[in-house]
């Protein structure tokens, strides 16, 4: 995409009438509601008043002549005049954004990078490493998808690898992998389940411990439901704070739980864990790679999304 400076007359789509003085605080306000999805959201990540975002907004539309939100119960969608807009302002402003807090001094701003903290630390880390050593700054977060990506869309994060696609044409995102997950425990209760039909299967899983990491069991239950046919109706007997811990319980023994193959490939190879059910087509999930609207301003976000696409390939 073409760049213009943002008081330049291609800072906005040819088919937006914006008077030549309009303030760009007005699109800076755009952009914040545009990303963030309603006019409530933004206003704390402007330092403004809801009332005042929304005044704002409508001076916008005024001079555009043209509504851009069309505003619903629970945030604002934007019409398709306003994904135009932030197609073309969104890399201006936040250049000059960039500029106005020196980010574009000699060395270039950090890239600010988030998703589930397993899978940043066995692939993605080690597939940046070179680029680190050529100079890339990295700023790392980990969490869920819904947060982080809360976080993207204030501008927190440059770049987030989330286990979903998120909603709305507003947040460009592109596959990056599909993770397998596998049914796991250690070897001392593989001997229940051995070559036993789906049915069985659930009903000796009864007598183990379930070890997961959130108490609502989503990777878990899609297990049930999409391999196995059943309804999960188990409670977990060990909650722990992420993957890694539900790992580590497992292979000590606590129980069973289903995790990503990549994250329990070496014990699985080892023998320290072992599947206790193996299907013809386990399940898979897709992971999505989201970029922050503008961040490409950012020729080192470039690097590194374009650096985890090709390394993904291999996952």
């Amino acid at each position: 995409m073409k760049h213009a400076t943002p008081e330049g007359p291609t800072a906005v789509p040819s088919g937006v009438r914006i008077a030549p003085h309009a303030d760009l605080n007005l699109l800076r306000t755009f952009l914040a509601v545009y990303r963030a999805g309603s006019f409530t959201a933004a206003a704390p990540l402007l330092g403004l008043s809801q009332p005042t975002v929304t005044a704002q907004i409508r001076t916008l539309e005024q001079q555009t002549g043209q509504e851009l939100f069309t505003r619903l119960p629970r945030g604002a969608e934007p019409t398709a005049l306003a994904h135009e807009l932030a197609a073309r302002s969104a890399g201006p402003l936040d250049a000059l954004a960039s500029l106005e807090s020196g980010h574009l001094s000699g060395q270039g701003a950090p890239v600010h990078l988030a998703g589930p903290s397993e899978l940043l630390c066995t692939r993605a880390l080690p597939a940046l490493a070179p680029l680190v050593t050529a100079g890339v700054q990295l700023r790392v977060d980990t969490g869920l998808t819904e947060p982080l990506v809360e976080g993207l869309r204030a501008g927190r994060h440059d770049l987030v690898i989330t286990t979903r696609r998120p909603r709305g044409r507003a947040l460009p995102s592109a596959p990056l992998a599909d993770e397998e997950y596998v049914l796991v425990a250690a070897p001392r209760w593989a001997t229940r389940t051995e070559g036993m039909a789906p049915d069985s299967v659930c009903s000796v899983l009864k007598d183990i411990p379930l070890v997961t990491y959130a108490e609502d069991l989503p990777i878990v239950r899609r297990y049930w439901r999409l391999v196995l046919g059943k309804q999960l109706t188990t409670q977990a007997a060990v909650t722990v704070p992420n993957l890694y811990a539900v790992l580590s319980a497992v292979a000590a023994g606590s129980g069973y739980s289903v995790l990503p193959r990549s994250l329990c490939r070496d014990h699985l190879t080892a023998g320290t864990l072992t599947l206790l059910h193996d299907p013809d087509e386990p399940p898979l999930n897709t992971l999505f790679l989201v970029q922050r609207p503008g961040a490409e301003a950012n020729p080192d976000v470039v690097r590194v999304r374009d650096t985890l696409r090709r390394s993904a390939l291999t996952w």
